[in-house]
């Protein structure tokens, strides 16, 4: 094993080992012992790099959370025309529920804790707000967050479903929900 100095990543393995774990086994299975042995580090390096479990927790789902945006802005980013944007959620609410089950995982363990715990509430408002803010490029703040809400329950709801609803119905959802009122 490499020492401090000699591993300048060991603090991004150890990101990486707190999410998959979470994937895999849950918030509840989080500890300073199992995460170190996930990212083959030493155990004291837990706690030189981090305060304790809340904030390995924070930077964790902070880290998650940047993902998740970077996945809106690709597909947000692209599109242009009212049609377009429309295609780009369609296209967003499928990416999401096709992926990968272990980031429906993640994003379901942060609400769970943001629904107990007002410390990652307000994380997960700022990853909502970031959200919202991309899908604003393109809707009134009212539509985007209207339209920010149905790409999470469609995403949870494709990903859930034994039979998936089709494209169609999701770009009908989204075509429904940010038509210009005549």
């Amino acid at each position: 094993m490499a020492t401090g100095h000699a591993d300048p990543q060991r603090r991004e393995r150890i990101l990486a080992a707190t999410l998959d774990h979470i994937a895999d086994e849950g918030v509840a299975g989080v500890s300073h012992r199992r995460i170190a042995a996930r990212a083959g580090v030493p155990l004291g390096s837990m706690t030189y790099h981090f305060s304790g479990i809340d904030e390995l927790l924070k930077e964790a789902f902070t880290r998650f959370a940047d993902q998740i945006v970077a996945v809106f802005e690709g597909h947000l980013g692209r599109a242009g025309t009212p049609e377009q944007v429309r295609e780009a959620v369609t296209d967003l609410v499928h990416a999401l529920s096709e992926g990968p089950r272990r980031d429906l995982v993640l994003a379901h363990e942060l609400y769970t804790l943001a629904a107990r715990r007002p410390e990652y509430r307000e994380l997960t408002q700022v990853w909502m707000r970031r959200s919202r803010l991309l899908l604003e490029q393109h809707f009134d703040p009212v539509t985007a967050r209207q339209l920010d809400a149905l790409i999470e329950g469609l995403t949870l709801h494709r990903s859930l479903d034994g039979e998936p609803h089709s494209r169609e119905l999701t770009r009908l959802a989204v075509t429904r929900l940010t038509a210009v009122p005549s």
